[in-house]
């Protein structure tokens, strides 16, 4: 889920699952190490410059594994094509004209967005930072639920679909959102907006999934990338309304 290197002695589906549940404490580290450096060129640069550096920060976190995934479902979708062939598109290693539009509009509306919060002050902008980072890691517990099959029996969406319990995953977002709140008691009115905030990405990244497992019949690690960029975005976009 990050550049950074951990032991990993043992990987298999219960573990995968697992994994899931724990992704929003990756959420957390990333967040926040994205979120000081756009703080302080926000403080000293303008806002603008603060929300570029934190998502560059947050895509070279993750070597741009979330975005190439979004870019791929985007070419896949777009393509019209049946399931299979769909899943073809997905697997190469270049990138379509849909994927471009896609992740072009997506890394724009972030940026827009993130510019608002820390033009406001820079810990507000943080803390948002810290939102989308911790929304996207929830939602990758919602696309592995028990319910969602995988597209293909092999990849990182067979490793981790359906080894999600519902209840966990509510559990695990909820412990966010209480998170959220708490850390937004030093923003004031952004206890509230952060919850809230978490919930419109779920939601949106609920609604891409939804479509892709009709599209697909199940999940890919593409999927899954393009969820998390989803509720990223949904995220940030709840926070510039609610401003």
């Amino acid at each position: 889920m990050s550049v950074l290197r951990v032991r990993v002695e043992r990987w298999d589906r219960p573990t995968a699952g697992r994994a899931m549940l724990c992704a929003p404490v990756v959420g957390i580290v990333l967040g926040a190490l994205a979120a000081a450096p756009g703080a302080l060129v926000a403080w000293r640069a303008g806002g603008l410059l603060g929300a570029v550096t934190a998502i560059a920060a947050l895509a070279a976190l993750t070597r741009g594994l979330h975005l190439d995934g979004l870019a791929d479902v985007a070419d896949g979708l777009g393509s019209g094509k049946p399931a299979e062939d769909a899943l073809r598109i997905m697997k190469q290693s270049d990138i379509g004209p849909f994927g471009v539009l896609t992740l072009l509009l997506t890394l724009l509306a972030q940026i827009a967005a993130l510019a608002g919060q820390f033009e406001h002050s820079a810990w507000r902008g943080a803390l948002s930072v810290l939102a989308c980072a911790v929304a996207a890691r929830c939602a990758l517990a919602w696309g592995c639920l028990r319910s969602v099959p995988a597209a293909r029996p092999g990849g990182l969406g067979a490793m981790v679909a359906s080894t999600v319990a519902p209840a966990a995953a509510l559990a695990v977002s909820a412990a966010a959102a209480v998170l959220l709140a708490l850390a937004g008691l030093t923003d004031g009115w952004s206890a509230l907006r952060l919850p809230l905030a978490l919930v419109a990405g779920l939601l949106g990244a609920r609604l891409l999934l939804r479509r892709c497992v009709r599209r697909f019949d199940g999940i890919t690690g593409d999927v899954l990338g393009a969820t998390a960029e989803t509720a990223a975005t949904c995220c940030l976009l709840m926070l510039a309304l609610a401003s």
